[in-house]
Formats: structure tokens, C-alpha cells, sequence
């Protein structure tokens, strides 16, 4: 099972802005919605999770609020902010491209 650790190098961000594509959500939310769509297989632990939402704050790519939950606890909420949408086009642009490099070289190799 492959862990926040374990992706390759600036992956997590990539996956994190892409979550806020849909609105709004509290880092819970975002570690359960990365797990369920990736069908169990990719699981963020609050250890790397919790400093890169303080980066994309710090860098201007997200924006965060104070609210309640869905039961009703305080938690903080983050929102993908126009630099942040910017930012995702083009880090997904170098993750294909990698990915893609990386695929040339498995069928080939």
C-alpha cells in the first residue's frame, strides 16, 4: 500500500489541489476522498498532509477558513484559490509528461 511518502517527489500537492477541484474541505476530507477515489490504494497521513496544505497556504495556492464540520467540530477548510488553479494545470502538464517519459521507457527499455 503506497503511502504520501512513498509517491514521487511534489505528487501530494498535485493530488491536493486537484481534491479542492470539487469546493471546499477540511484535511480529513481530503485524505478520505484521495483514498476512496484512488480505491484504497493511496492513503495521506496527517504527517505529510497537514505541511503540505501550510505550503500550498504559504505559496498562495490555497485559501483557508475556520467551520464546522459534518459532526459538528471545528475544522479548517480549504478552498483552491485562482493561483492554485493555475498551478494544478501545470503541475499535472509535468506529471503526464513524466508519467508518460516513464511508460516510453517500460515499453522499451
Amino acid at each position: 500500500m503506497k503511502t504520501a511518502a512513498e509517491l514521487l517527489p511534489g505528487t501530494l500537492d498535485l493530488i491536493v489541489l486537484r481534491t479542492l477541484v470539487r469546493g471546499p474541505m477540511h484535511g480529513y476530507g481530503i485524505a478520505q476522498r484521495v483514498k476512496e477515489i484512488s480505491k484504497d490504494v493511496l492513503h495521506v497521513g496527517e504527517s505529510s498532509l497537514y505541511p503540505a496544505l501550510q505550503r500550498l497556504l504559504l505559496d498562495g495556492y490555497v485559501k483557508a477558513e475556520w467551520g464546522a464540520s459534518e459532526n459538528n467540530r471545528r475544522a479548517r477548510f480549504y478552498t483552491l484559490t485562482a493561483a492554485g488553479r493555475r498551478q494544478l494545470a501545470s503541475e499535472r502538464e509535468e506529471f503526464e509528461r513524466i508519467v508518460g517519459a516513464i511508460h516510453a521507457v517500460l515499453r522499451f527499455a
